[in-house]
């Protein structure tokens, strides 16, 4: 199965590296693969925790909208089976609207899955009646199903052997309307998508409200405006106590006015995959000497809260809004199993490997823990115990570098070490030029023991106004205005020279400098600068003395050139006259 085909995936572009999928992840099913955070369909349980506080956005639910516009358009009849819990989504909105905008899009008919609930309750009342003790588990939630059946497979046994609402529904709808029709159900669950893909001949697709909201927009369909007619009414009935479903306790009140299986069963209700497993742990069954049913939700506060859901209201708000809408007066307690809504659910262990104490302190060197001190548990890396983490690694789930705490011990160590081997002094101040980290160089350089041996400890700097220390300060709460590198050459300090390069850590926070003795520099410049012009004023003296002296020669050998010349004239005008 690819990413995108299972009911949650990742958009590895959009994951930042937060890690909070997998500290909120109640059953770890999150591992770290090319620098971003994926879903292991294996071992997920689609409760949606992780799309509901990543905060990049980079988790979602797979979305079915082309399939659902395709199937539209497929000339089939196509109902809606809509969760109760539309009413805290869909504020303002009455039935009959909802009703008539879902058919405007091409649906042949809206059912109510809590007609499916119902169903559900008069199994279960059924089924406590035959009973006079044991443990009852409800299935209605398919997260808690996948949690019990992947990760405590020995209470699968206790799950009450009946299809969800939803899928009760289907068989419901289909048993009236005919095995041809198509279903596609709407509301706030991710996991219902899982149902869709395991149960295809009795559910289509899954969609949630935000789906059915974009549906609406693409069909310019504004809900608050639009017209109803009689025809806009719930197939088959409308559902009367079963509505009561998406809040927590809301089956167990449906439950009750059963009076002969109510009486005699200890009911309670679990919300939260964390808090089931705490509750579940350890139980005693010896002792349950009477019918004992547990409603379980994974979403704490039930599935008004589903991690599709919208709407900011509270959960009392919502709780009563829901509880306002359901009718216990007329059929609630007499109702008869109407469909044959038997499951049968099997565990499907999932089994971590187990890893050698050697194996696990290797695993735990290779993030700097050495021994039990060692191990914060600080929970950063998104798992409880450094040894859990450690085992995670082993899994190939983690990487090292999600070991929030070590990390930033290798990165002291690393800026330590540069501090440390740099040859000039370096200082990191605050936004109050307060000194944060420094190295022994500055203190060699600027430590003044008439100054400051009353005032600091040459030991321990840190928390020192760096204004005592040095006298061009200015340039650090430039960079810090500024928000920019700030280099300046030649600054004469206590007759030095000094070459001072202030760079930004945190913008307006936080800002270093690096600051170089240039003294020397400057005064081996100057004594070449010396040499070169001594030399120079040698080279011309020279020059100039060796001009005169060629100026010398040149006029003694024209003299003697022109006497020659003259002489050798006077030769030949005696020859001629002779």
């Amino acid at each position: 199965m690819s990413d995108r085909e299972y009911p949650l995936y990742t958009i590895k572009n959009n994951c930042q590296d937060c890690y909070k999928c997998v500290r909120r992840c109640p059953v770890k099913a999150i591992k770290i693969e090319d620098n971003s955070a994926q879903i292991i369909p294996q071992l997920c349980i689609a409760c949606g925790t992780c799309y509901r506080v990543c905060p990049a956005k980079a988790k979602q639910p797979r979305n079915d909208l082309l399939r659902a516009k395709h199937l539209l358009s497929s000339g089939k009849d196509i109902y809606v089976s809509l969760a109760p819990s539309w009413i805290s989504e869909f504020e303002g909105i009455s039935p009959e609207q909802m009703i008539a905008a879902i058919r405007r899009l091409g649906f042949k008919g809206v059912g109510e899955t809590a007609v499916g609930a119902e169903e559900v309750s008069a199994n279960i009342a059924k089924i406590l009646t035959q009973n006079s003790r044991g443990l009852f588990i409800s299935t209605a939630c398919p997260s808690v199903v996948e949690y019990i059946n992947k990760y405590m497979p020995e209470m699968s046994q206790y799950l009450t052997p009946l299809s969800s609402p939803l899928l009760a529904h289907c068989r419901l709808l289909k048993e009236r309307l005919g095995n041809d029709i198509e279903i596609v159900f709407v509301g706030p669950c991710i996991a219902k998508k899982l149902e869709a893909d395991r149960h295809p001949e009795l559910l289509s697709l899954s969609l949630t409200f935000g789906d059915l909201q974009q549906l609406f927009r693409d069909a310019g369909i504004n809900l608050s405006e639009i017209r109803t007619s009689v025809y806009d009414k719930f197939v088959m009935q409308k559902a009367e106590e079963g509505t009561a479903y998406p809040i927590e306790g809301g089956m167990i009140e449906t439950l009750r006015p059963y009076k002969e299986a109510a009486n005699k069963t200890y009911m309670m209700q679990i919300s939260g995959i964390k808090h089931l497993k705490h509750e579940l742990h350890n139980i005693d069954y010896s002792n349950l000497n009477q019918p004992v049913f547990i409603e379980c939700l994974a979403c704490s506060g039930g599935c008004v809260c589903g991690p599709c859901t919208t709407s900011k209201q509270s959960g009392i708000t919502k709780r009563m809004q829901i509880l306002k809408n359901s009718d216990f007066s007329v059929s609630a307690g007499k109702r008869q199993p109407q469909s044959n809504i038997y499951e049968n659910f099997e565990s499907n262990f999932i089994k971590d490997k187990d890893f050698s104490e050697t194996e696990i302190r290797q695993a735990l060197a290779a993030i700097g823990k050495y021994n039990a001190e060692d191990e914060l548990n600080c929970n950063g890396c998104g798992y409880d115990t450094c040894r859990n983490f450690a085992r995670a690694m082993l899994l190939g789930k983690a990487e090292p570098e999600m070991c929030v705490s070590n990390m930033k011990q290798q990165a002291q160590r690393k800026a330590n070490a540069l501090l440390r081997c740099i040859p000039s002094p370096i200082v990191i101040v605050n936004n109050q030029l307060r000194i944060l980290e420094y190295n022994h160089k500055f203190v060699e350089t600027f430590w003044i023991e008439e100054e400051h041996n009353n005032v600091y400890s040459k030991e321990d700097l840190r928390g020192a106004d760096l204004r005592d220390f040095i006298g061009f300060t200015n340039l650090f709460s430039a960079s810090l205005d500024l928000e920019q590198d700030i280099r300046k050459e030649h600054i004469r300090f206590h007759d030095k020279l000094y070459d001072v390069v202030v760079f930004n850590i945190d913008q307006k926070q936080i800002v270093g400098g690096i600051i170089q003795d240039v003294t020397n520099m400057e005064m081996k410049k100057e004594q070449i600068a010396t040499r070169a012009r001594d030399v120079i004023k040698k080279n011309l003296a020279t020059v100039q003395q060796i001009a005169c002296t060629l100026g010398e020669h040149m006029a003694e050998t024209e003299i003697l050139l022109r006497s020659i010349a003259r002489d050798y004239a006077g030769d030949e005008e005696g020859d001629i006259d002779d």
